[in-house]
């Protein structure tokens, strides 16, 4: 929804009121706006107008709507507000999201960033960004409440109320020992429906998750998706709890992976900013890698057919057949290498049940090839009672159509099936087994395939 179309709902046209430096109507307006529509307009408004608009705001509402903004929109309007209003923002904005951040700006304009911070948040600020890239550490928030197992529900309940107000979440409290090991979370409805003389020991069961702070994130995603909750602790790696990853953060996480895995599927590099963010240079580097590769695997096709030279020359009729053939083991293979990448990533597939994949793979490639196959057969042989086009022994071609379709078709999803899981194997991410490739390689052997049965078929005759 652009600012035009919720200007006719929730008040004046905001551009016309920016124009005519009406700013008191634009504050009574934009009180009634949630953080989120207020993000999505400074988004839409050009780059001298966001530090405008983003002025009017009161500091609380300025705070949650910097936090619903894009890292690259943050970073224009860190450029345009005066150094004591990136102050006043940097601090107020919670660790895991002031860290994302940091993490995308240039080297010398973090450390400038951080010198602004007090020293409390500093300290906090420096130990996440110690933590490696990509890692749990960097996603977590030390904001949360804990309590002590030896405490009653009462005294546990006193603690909230005066620690809790700065609390990521208040859904999931974290049992701790003397020593700030966690012991378990427990969820805020318990310790409300308990008699307040009852031990915090006695609502804990020892059945929770958690995360280690050197985790990958993306393994992160898996284990919150499994759990149900809306966050996890962290932990480091002598067990004390060091802070909370929440749902938020997750999702974002899995939709950058999700992102470059569908990028890297379509046959590119992904790319390290948005589309319309992404210079030219950089575009083009992204993507020449993989179209070199992929145009020298299809120079492998012109040498398969070269070496069948003289079938082709005694039956020029399988050449008008080529693309057809190509483009279906082609096909398939994509389509196979997209359920399979995708079934991986969701954890549906380990390396394990490669034989389970393959066995089903080809029964569903057989039976997608004799469909093709007999679609091939009928076109042909329908096409010879009008046209001599395809000579006298056109019910043979449509033959030899009809059998390399399904042995092509059947490599192909073979191939496409087996390439990530052999990838995933060996360490490197299945995604690599880009679409692009796999059509590519299936392009070659499936002319090896094609030819190979022209030959046992019309061997005779044609041949």
């Amino acid at each position: 929804m652009n600012s035009l179309s919720w200007g006719k709902v929730m008040g004046p046209d905001v551009r016309e009121l920016l124009t005519e430096g009406n700013f008191a109507a634009l504050r009574e307006v934009f009180s009634e706006w949630s953080p989120a529509d207020l993000a999505e307009l400074i988004q839409d408004l050009d780059d001298d107008l966001e530090a405008v608009v983003f002025r009017l705001l009161p500091h609380t509402l300025a705070t949650s709507v910097f936090e619903y903004l894009p890292h690259e929109s943050q970073e224009i309007l860190l450029q345009a507000l005066g150094k004591e209003e990136v102050a006043q923002i940097i601090n107020s904005i919670s660790p895991d999201d002031r860290t994302a951040l940091l993490e995308e700006l240039p080297s010398e304009i973090t450390r400038q960033l951080i010198q602004l911070l007090t020293p409390e948040k500093k300290a906090v600020t420096q130990s996440l960004l110690a933590y490696p890239e990509n890692s749990v550490g960097r996603l977590m928030t030390p904001h949360y409440v804990s309590v002590r197992s030896e405490w009653t529900i009462q005294e546990a309940l006193d603690h909230i109320r005066k620690t809790g107000k700065d609390s990521e979440t208040l859904n999931l409290i974290y049992v701790v020992d003397a020593h700030n090991h966690l012991i378990d979370d427990v969820r805020i409805r318990k310790f409300l429906l308990s008699d307040p003389h009852t031990k915090v020991a006695d609502l804990v069961d020892g059945n929770h998750t958690y995360l280690e702070v050197n985790e990958d994130r993306e393994s992160a995603v898996k284990k919150i998706q499994k759990a149900g909750l809306v966050a996890l602790p962290v932990k480091d790696n002598h067990g004390a709890l060091v802070g909370i990853v929440t749902v938020d953060d997750i999702l974002e996480v899995a939709e950058q992976a999700a992102t470059e895995d569908i990028q890297k599927i379509g046959g590119t590099e992904a790319l390290d900013q948005p589309y319309m963010e992404t210079p030219m240079l950089e575009m083009i580097k992204k993507r020449a890698g993989w179209l070199i590769v992929l145009f020298i695997g299809e120079m492998f096709t012109a040498t398969a057919m070269g070496f069948f030279e003289n079938e082709l020359e005694k039956a020029v009729v399988l050449a008008l057949f080529v693309p057809l053939i190509i483009s279906s083991g082609g096909n398939s293979g994509s389509q196979a290498a997209t359920l399979i990448i995708r079934a991986m990533a969701l954890g549906e597939i380990t390396f394990r049940d490669w034989w389970r994949v393959m066995r089903k793979e080809f029964q569903c490639g057989f039976c997608l090839g004799a469909i093709l196959g007999t679609i091939g057969f009928i076109r042909i042989a329908l096409w010879s009672v009008f046209s001599n086009i395809y000579g006298p022994h056109s019910i043979l071609v449509a033959t030899t159509v009809g059998a390399a379709l399904i042995g092509i078709v059947m490599w192909g999803s073979l191939m496409g099936s087996m390439l990530p899981i052999l990838l995933k194997r060996c360490g490197a991410d299945p995604a690599t087994s880009s679409a692009p490739f796999v059509a590519t390689l299936v392009d070659v052997t499936g002319l090896v395939i094609y030819f190979s049965v022209a030959y046992l078929i019309l061997h005779g005759t044609l041949l």
